[in-house]
Order: structure tokens, then sequence, then C-alpha cells
């Protein structure tokens, strides 16, 4: 995960990192996958993290994260302690995320 987190989101969001939320996601929410409480922390440093030099990508980025925030709510209910307590912080940012990219809905 942190290899991946290098590659996606900790550093500034890229063209890859737009196409790879959506796996994130369903990564997220399959109860085999191992780790579940690290991918969801990514998706959060995705949408912590900025591009400014290209701020399209930086949306598209951050609306990937945003538009799954009802799969978080479900994740925030997953009997796993670590993926609920990662999918609540992660609503809680998804709630308050402000950014240049990212207007008002």
């Amino acid at each position: 995960m942190s290899d991946l987190g290098l590659w996606l989101g900790e550093l500034a969001v890229f063209d890859a990192t737009v196409e790879a939320v959506p796996f994130l996601w369903d990564l997220a929410v399959t109860d085999s996958v191992t780790g579940r409480s690290g991918v969801i922390e990514l998706l959060q440093t995705i949408l912590e993290h900025a591009n400014p030099p290209q701020i399209e990508v930086q949306h598209a980025a951050h609306r990937a994260v945003l538009d799954g925030r009802s799969l978080a709510e479900v994740l925030a209910r997953d009997g796993d302690a670590a993926v609920q307590a990662a999918a609540r912080e992660l609503v809680t940012v998804i709630d308050g995320h402000v950014c240049e990219s990212c207007p008002p809905a």
C-alpha cells in the first residue's frame, strides 16, 4: 500500500490516480481483501492532496473519491473495526472537503 500511495496520491494526484480510484473503492468493499483500512486511508490521502499545475486532474481524482461517499457510509458499518474507523474518518473528510478544484455543490 505504501508504494501504491506514492504513485497515486501521497505526493500529488496524477492521471493514473483518476483511473485507479474506482478500483480502490472495489478493493475497499471486498471482504476478502486484506488491508482494506489502508485502501480507505489511501482514498482519503488522494482527496487531501493536490496537483495545482493540473487542476483538472486534481478535480477528477477528488470527484472520483467524493462519488464513493455512499460506499464509505457502508464501510463505516463494517464488521472490521479498522475499516469502520478509516471509513468514518473518510466520510468526515468528504463532508468537509473544500479545495480550489472542487467548487461547492
